[in-house]
């Protein structure tokens, strides 16, 4: 290890440090921060938001986790939105259906995302180190202490309550735990180029493959597009030379033209791993996004996910940092967020290798799946929740309600929506009227929000500030809300 290491002092003790700057750490942090939980965020990069990012898509669920932080509509002005996912040429999926509020895909760059989010932990207090890497760490049953080697080269020990590496697929964090990372390579070669075009697509997302080619461009919004391929006839290693005729060649074959690429400002190339650590907490150390879980771009599900990580995680923390958690609270992380990680590895790895299918009976598979879906209306709702992200549910304990662990859409309350009251970061309670709760029984007024069905409905639900159900009854009395709450808030 190079530098000299600095101990921290006993007192410098943090209540949690984040690693990791990308859109998972900005969010997580930020909700902390929004808590009262003071946090760090370190980052190895410089700080520079870059334009070099991969991820294009914003999905439904992620933008509703957007809009219960007042940042949804803001990023909705960044970019275009499609309301119908063409795959294979055959499959049409229409996200006009989805039960939300954002029944589309938002096609807008990463770093929109990251800029708002930064802008919103820095307003809340958020710590930034730019220029800090993570070189070792260890762990007891009071805290974690963490190497930095900062931009001079020396090396701090840094101590904190909880550690989270939301620090990409090459993770220093998770390598630090000892946590494997198995998977395999599905993609072994893509290309990413930033070009000019000539002539402007139909549409903000155009998507298509052909024989061994595959190319999209998406656009920038300012004159600027991504173009993604493959050639499976040509696999070169990362860093082998990539020049613009090769792009052009693929994207006419993929796409009929090429547009008239001209002017790239980058070129690269890279490959898409599917992996997922086995678990993502060991002790005091969290594991979120690309640090937890990799896979194909297929969907547009990664930087999704990872944003998910986050919200379902944040609260979770500053409640065990705030002294109130449920015991056990911190071990639903993995319960909850680990299946998902494994059904995004499963369908956008089934969607890319039905892309790239080449053996007679994978296309007869891929035809018959095209048109199934696209007759079947419960095939294609299905589709559509698992792909926007808002179908996943959560484990419900036995006998529960049937609506625990499930996400709550953004229904009508006497005061407004629901995801607005949601902003303040506490649970909301739903109550039907006539069932009086005051918000400070029990002292809770600082993670607790009581509101009203705008309609006659006589459910009582108690929703996460994550937006999923914690418990839900039917002609619920005041001394089963207050077991409630006893329960999940303390």
């Amino acid at each position: 290890m190079n530098g000299t290491r600095t101990p921290s002092s006993p007192g410098a003790t943090h209540p949690v440090i984040v690693v990791g700057a990308g859109p998972t750490g900005l969010l997580l942090a930020g909700d902390l921060a929004a808590a009262g939980v003071p946090v760090v965020l370190l980052e190895r990069r410089p700080h520079k938001i870059s334009n070099l990012s991969r991820a294009f898509g914003v999905h439904a669920r992620t933008l509703e986790q957007l809009d219960a932080r007042g940042l949804a509509d803001p990023l909705l002005a960044t970019g275009s939105t499609i309301t119908e996912l063409r795959l294979f040429r055959r499959l049409s999926l229409d996200l006009g259906t989805l039960p939300s509020r954002f029944p589309f895909l938002l096609i807008t760059p990463q770093y929109e995302v990251e800029r708002l989010l930064e802008r919103r932990a820095r307003e809340l207090g958020v710590e930034f180190l730019f220029e800090h890497e993570v070189v070792g760490l260890r762990q007891d049953d009071s805290g974690v202490d963490l190497d930095v080697r900062g931009p001079d080269g020396a090396v701090v020990t840094r101590r904190a309550a909880y550690v989270v590496g939301a620090d990409g697929h090459r993770s220093a964090v998770r390598e630090a735990i000892g946590l494997p990372f198995p998977g395999v390579s599905v993609i072994k070669s893509l290309f990413l180029a930033d070009v000019r075009l000539a002539e402007r697509p139909e549409s903000v997302l155009t998507v298509n493959g052909a024989g061994d080619s595959f190319a999209m461009i998406a656009s920038f919004g300012d004159g600027w597009y991504r173009v993604m391929g493959w050639n499976r006839r040509h696999e070169a290693p990362d860093d082998a030379p990539l020049d613009l005729d090769e792009v052009k060649e693929v994207a006419r074959r993929a796409l009929g033209t090429d547009y008239g690429m001209h002017d790239a400002r980058w070129l690269s190339r890279f490959h898409s791993d599917e992996r997922q650590a086995p678990q993502y907490r060991v002790g005091r150390v969290f594991l979120a996004g690309d640090a937890a879980h990799v896979h194909s771009p297929a969907g547009g599900q990664g930087m999704n996910t990872g944003l998910q990580d986050a919200a379902n995680l944040g609260w979770k923390l500053a409640a065990a940092v705030r002294g109130w958690a449920p015991e056990g609270l911190l071990d639903t992380y993995q319960a909850e967020r680990h299946p998902v990680g494994k059904a995004v590895l499963r369908s956008s790895g089934g969607l890319v290798r039905l892309a790239r299918a080449q053996n007679p009976a994978l296309r007869a598979v891929r035809a018959l799946f095209s048109a199934f879906v696209n007759a079947a209306r419960p095939a294609q709702a299905k589709a559509l929740a698992q792909i926007s992200g808002v179908g996943y549910k959560y484990p419900a304990p036995r006998g529960s309600h049937r609506l625990v662990g499930t996400r709550v859409p953004d229904v009508a309350l006497e005061s407004g929506r629901l995801y607005e009251a949601l902003r303040g970061g506490r649970s909301v309670l739903i109550a039907p009227e006539g069932l009086e709760v005051p918000e400070e029984q029990g002292g809770r007024k600082d993670r607790l929000t009581v509101e009203r069905w705008a309609s006659d409905r006589r459910t009582t639900v108690l929703v996460r500030p994550d937006g999923y159900v914690a418990w839900a009854a039917e002609g619920a009395d005041v001394a089963a809300v207050e077991a409630a709450l006893a329960a999940h808030l303390g």
